[in-house]
């Protein structure tokens, strides 16, 4: 009991204070004379910030500042609000004895003797570095998510606009294609229809890159070479960027065959090549390079998985951060009125994502930009560059057919009824899959062309009702979409629009050539 009462008188406040200081490692607490010299050091400070007690005692507390921040005359600031408003409070950067920095929550408190003259200042430091990085990444994942959701709209809205696109589209270049076997020789006539044919065609190209934007233009998968793709392109691109620029290539020694669809990886490739030569107007150099990366878990915005990763690095301007997180928009450039149509990056977007990858942009205003298309690496390799096969007469075009045309765009119907009644083919015509299948009950049918996309009944419906009926019907089904859904007819032909009369063509021979089981 007497040795329990000594303790008690020998705990005097001071030491009290000192004992309970000396107890918490989770904040840094330590004692700073009139003039910010540190006078007192506690294991919570040693512990995040590194020093001794031997090493800091007597060293003035800008020590812990960054550069920028002594630079801006913080810490005499800190202390002069301290001593004015009575307490100073904030967060910012703080440097390790180590040279490395954290995120420190800050309060400085004035002590005043009993005059109210201040003899130094108490210092309470907490590292809060995991619950910024915390809250970094959730910004990060919310404006991924919003990018996401935002892109994923647009690529909704683009799509639908270029399925009505390719519909007018189709109606144009077909009705102009026949139109042009029927006018006068006339230089004039012709020369106009040329040049509405080769805007009908450059309209076509741009509904490529939108549906291509949207993930429903088709794509040919199959194991590519990247470096066998780049090289045999690289006269076109060396070309296509002039002498100013000049192209250096990188690839390793050993590099495994990415999944992609490689004709349309040579589009995305030429148009991230053009975009490069287009931001080095006084020109520059541009480096296509490769790689492979393993994606794990939760590393990025990839599927976990072994990857290649195929770069165009150029030494341009750079673009600044608005630009950047609008560069793969729809429309969107900067190059000008007449000068670009805004769908080149929008379009290689659209491949990497329908390949399985994605399209990645870094840049910085001053320092260049890099566009990098990520793509599943293949599991089989690349198909041997061999002899081209020789080329096989196209089948004789079948004989007069009496066929079912169905298309729900009057414009798109009358087009494709004309072609085939062009071809010498007998044509009924229905607007709609009910009025079709009734037509297909009370009259013979050779072969059924329709359109995809129809409201009530999509053409895939269409024509599995039309297999209940008579199973070996030849079937075309007439599409501008990549993403057809499930159980479409593996029989049925698939024709592509907008198309011309020899493609609408070759789909006859092969519908009527397809062994119907």
């Amino acid at each position: 009991m007497e040795q329990a009462e000594r303790l008690e008188s020998s705990l005097t406040e001071e030491g009290r204070y000192r004992l309970l200081v000396e107890a918490v490692t989770d904040y840094a607490i330590y004692m700073l004379d009139p003039a910010g010299t540190v006078a007192s050091w506690n294991p919570g400070a040693r512990r995040f910030k590194g020093y001794e007690a031997s090493e800091i005692l007597g060293q003035h507390f800008s020590r812990f500042y960054t550069e920028e921040d002594k630079a801006t005359g913080l810490p005499a600031r800190a202390l002069q609000t301290a001593a004015t408003e009575g307490k100073f409070e904030s967060e910012g950067w703080r440097v390790r004895k180590d040279g490395s920095r954290f995120w420190a929550y800050v309060i400085i408190d004035p002590i005043r003797d009993t005059r109210g003259h201040i003899v130094g200042y108490a210092k309470v430091t907490r590292d809060l570095t995991e619950r910024k990085e915390a809250q970094e990444a959730l910004e990060r994942a919310r404006e991924a998510l919003f990018q996401s959701q935002k892109m994923e709209a647009v690529g909704q809205l683009t799509g639908g606009l270029a399925h009505d696109f390719n519909n007018l589209l189709a109606a144009m270049l077909g009705s102009l294609e026949m139109l042009r076997k029927r006018v006068p020789e006339d230089p004039k006539v012709q020369a106009l229809l040329e040049n509405a044919v080769a805007a009908g065609r450059r309209g076509a190209a741009l509904t490529q890159r939108m549906l291509a934007f949207a993930r429903r233009q088709r794509l040919e998968l199959a194991p590519v070479a990247l470096p066998a793709l780049v090289g045999g392109i690289g006269e076109l691109l060396q070309r296509s960027v002039g002498p100013q620029v000049e192209i250096h290539t990188q690839f390793p020694l050993v590099l495994r065959p990415a999944l992609t669809d490689p004709n349309q990886l040579e589009l995305a490739l030429l148009n991230l090549v053009v975009n490069a030569r287009d931001a080095m107007p006084q020109g520059g150099a541009i480096t296509i390079a490769a790689r492979q990366e393993d994606v794990r878990p939760g590393q990025g915005r990839l599927s976990p998985g072994r990857y290649v990763c195929l770069s165009v690095i150029d030494t341009g301007d750079g673009m600044d951060e608005q630009t950047l997180m609008r560069a793969a928009e729809p429309f969107f450039t900067t190059k000008g009125v007449g000068k670009g149509t805004g769908l080149g990056l929008s379009m290689v977007h659209g491949i990497a994502e329908q390949s399985g990858g994605c399209l990645m942009l870094h840049s910085r205003k001053g320092e260049g930009a890099t566009a990098e298309i990520w793509l599943p690496v293949a599991d089989a390799k690349p198909l041997p560059e061999g002899p081209e096969e020789p080329q096989r007469a196209a089948p004789p075009s079948p004989s007069s057919l009496t066929i079912l045309a169905v298309d729900d765009d009057p414009l798109v119907l009358m087009n494709t009824a004309s072609m085939l009644e062009d071809m010498g083919h007998s044509v009924l015509t229905a607007s709609s899959g009910a009025e079709a299948l009734q037509i297909f009950q009370r009259v013979a049918i050779d072969l059924v062309i329709t359109d995809q996309a129809m409201p009530r009944m999509t053409g895939v419906q269409l024509a599995k009702a039309i297999r209940a009926e008579s199973p070996k019907m030849p079937l075309i089904l007439a599409t501008g979409y990549a993403e057809l859904p499930a159980g479409v007819d593996a029989q049925a032909q698939i024709l592509n629009k907008p198309f011309w009369e020899k493609d609408l063509a070759e789909a006859l021979v092969k519908a009527v050539a397809v062994p119907q089981s």
